[in-house]
């Protein structure tokens, strides 16, 4: 086995093992009470700057983005479209606009994005859900499969993402995938570290 095998080999475990130990420091937070405080309350949020207004082209109503769904000034949930989402890459307390025409059809349009922050981290797949999330720091973020397939996103590719500015979130949004040479998806069965 080369070396340059070897070193990507050991990287893939690294950046694996980086995952579950965040993951486990998350847990470990949750049950011993010390998580950030600051993750926003969408549905409250949602209440104080939302509104709903039944006019002439239907109901329009105005809500926040929590990372996968708008919530609505009364607590409703509306699918906001992946490919929307990830397109216009929204961020958790983005304040959107949804139209909900005569005719059925949703139309959102995003009207307040909240301020972001820049990060770059590495892609990987989360061997217990099969999805992609993003290890920025020290941090897990989640991603919106559409982002990672419109940038042919794979394992081990660094990621820029957005996240909001001065705040918790659980999900980022996908700013731009930077491609790394080369790997391949690998398991720990498969590493050799003899030298």
């Amino acid at each position: 086995m080369s070396k340059a095998k070897k070193i990507k080999d050991l990287e893939a475990l690294l950046y694996n093992l980086e995952l579950e130990l965040t993951k486990t420091k998350q847990v470990l937070g949750e049950l011993t009470g010390r998580t950030s405080s600051d993750a926003a309350n969408y549905s409250l949020k949602a209440a104080q700057v939302g509104k709903q207004i039944d006019g002439d082209e239907g109901l329009v109503v105005e809500g926040v983005f929590n990372g996968q769904i708008m919530i609505g000034p009364d607590g409703k949930q509306y699918s906001v479209p992946a490919n929307y989402a990830s397109k216009s890459k929204l961020v958790e307390g983005d304040i959107l606009k949804l139209t909900i025409s005569l005719d059925g059809s949703f139309i959102f349009k995003q009207i307040a994005p909240v301020e972001r922050a820049r990060l770059v981290g590495h892609l990987i797949k989360d061997r217990n859900t099969n999805e992609f999330v993003v290890l920025a720091g020290d941090k897990i973020y989640k991603l919106l499969m559409a982002s990672v397939t419109y940038f042919k996103g794979e394992e081990g590719d660094e990621v820029v993402i957005l996240v909001p500015k001065g705040s918790e979130s659980g999900w980022a949004a996908v700013e731009n995938i930077i491609k790394i040479n080369n790997h391949k998806k690998i398991s720990t069965d498969e590493l050799d570290f003899s030298l």
